[in-house]
C-alpha cells in the first residue's frame, strides 16, 4: 500500500494544532486568573481566562452535549475527507480544520463540569469582542484557505490542473 502525501500531511498537521492548543490551555488555566485580562498587544489582544460552554459567541450554551455530538461527527466527516485529499495545500486547510475540531470534541468530551457537556478553555481575547483558543485559530484559518481554494478552483482530490477542473465544474454546452 502506497502512502500518500497529503493525507498524512493533513494528520501530521492535525496533530501539531491539537498539541499546540492543549498545551496553551494547560498554561492558560495553570497561570492565568479566571476573567482578569492582561494586556499582550494594549487592549487589542489580551489573556483573558474564560470557559465557553457555548459555541462561537456563546451560543448554545445550553446545549452543550448536542454540541459534543456535533462536534463528533465533524471530526468524523474530516477524518474522511483528510484521507480522500489529494492536494498539499487542500491538506493543510483540512488538516487544521481538524486538529481544531479534534480538540474542541476532547474538551467537550471530557473537560468538566460533566462527560460530554465539557466547556472549552478560551484565553485569547479579540478586543473584547470575543475571547478565543489556538483551536479557533486552527478552524478559522482553514475556513478561509479552504474558501479561498475553492473560489480558484483548486482541485480537491485530483491531480488534474486548475484548467480541467474548471471544465469538469461547467456545464457542456448542448446547442445541437
Amino acid at each position: 500500500m502506497k502512502l500518500r502525501l497529503a493525507p498524512v500531511l493533513a494528520f501530521a498537521l492535525a496533530a501539531v494544532w491539537l498539541v499546540l492548543d492543549q498545551v496553551t490551555k494547560v498554561w492558560a488555566e495553570s497561570t492565568l486568573t479566571r476573567g482578569e485580562a492582561i494586556p499582550v498587544m494594549g487592549e487589542l489582544i489580551q489573556w483573558r481566562l474564560v470557559y465557553n460552554p457555548g459555541a462561537a459567541f456563546g451560543l448554545g450554551t445550553g446545549y452543550t452535549w448536542i454540541l459534543t455530538i456535533i462536534a463528533g461527527f465533524a471530526v468524523i466527516a474530516l477524518v474522511v475527507i483528510a484521507l480522500r485529499t489529494r492536494g498539499i495545500l487542500w491538506a493543510i486547510a483540512v488538516g487544521s480544520m481538524l486538529g481544531g475540531a479534534i480538540s474542541h470534541f476532547g474538551d467537550r468530551l471530557l473537560r468538566g463540569p460533566e462527560f460530554a457537556q465539557g466547556h472549552i478553555v478560551d484565553f485569547i481575547d479579540y478586543a473584547g469582542f470575543f475571547v478565543g483558543n489556538v483551536a479557533d485559530i486552527a478552524l478559522v484559518g482553514a475556513a478561509i484557505g479552504a474558501v479561498l481554494l475553492s473560489l480558484f478552483g483548486v482541485p480537491f482530490t485530483v491531480d488534474a490542473p486548475r484548467e480541467q477542473a474548471t471544465e469538469l465544474a461547467e456545464p457542456a454546452d448542448h446547442d445541437a
